[in-house]
């Protein structure tokens, strides 16, 4: 028999709760919502008025939403490093590029799970946006 403990992750219920809570102060304190599809396209226009910054000052979006580093931003960066603190805090991380029930359906192929996340990844983005979420 193998000593060795699987790790667990955290309690999803307790996550959920705190996440919950997240929310509720940034409502209270900020006045908004959290989100991510946003913070991608004000990352894209700050890379775009990189090469042209004339351009993007024209562009109607652009115009009521000032593409900058601010608390959202912050936030997406903020939950890559709160992902990576707990991953590790609860000894679950690892580096995997095909998971085990995506290769037991669909194969060891990199390039077409790649493709089939890019284009996944673009429609959630696509929804979100149309949403204007």
């Amino acid at each position: 028999m193998d000593d060795r403990q699987e790790p667990k992750g955290w309690n999803p219920y307790i996550a959920g709760a705190l996440t919950g809570l997240l929310l509720i102060l940034s409502v209270w304190i900020a006045g908004k919502y959290f989100g991510a599809s946003t913070t991608f396209v004000k990352s894209a226009g700050l890379l775009e008025s990189l090469f042209s910054a004339e351009r993007v000052a024209r562009m109607e979006y652009f115009i009521k939403e000032l593409p900058k580093i601010d608390w959202q931003w912050m936030f997406v960066v903020g939950i890559f490093f709160g992902s990576l603190i707990a991953s590790l805090t609860s000894r679950s991380f690892r580096s995997q590029a095909i998971p085990a029930m995506w290769e037991e359906r669909f194969g060891p192929s990199r390039l077409k799970r790649g493709i089939v996340a890019f284009f996944g990844g673009a429609i959630a983005m696509f929804g979100a946006r149309l949403a204007d979420g």
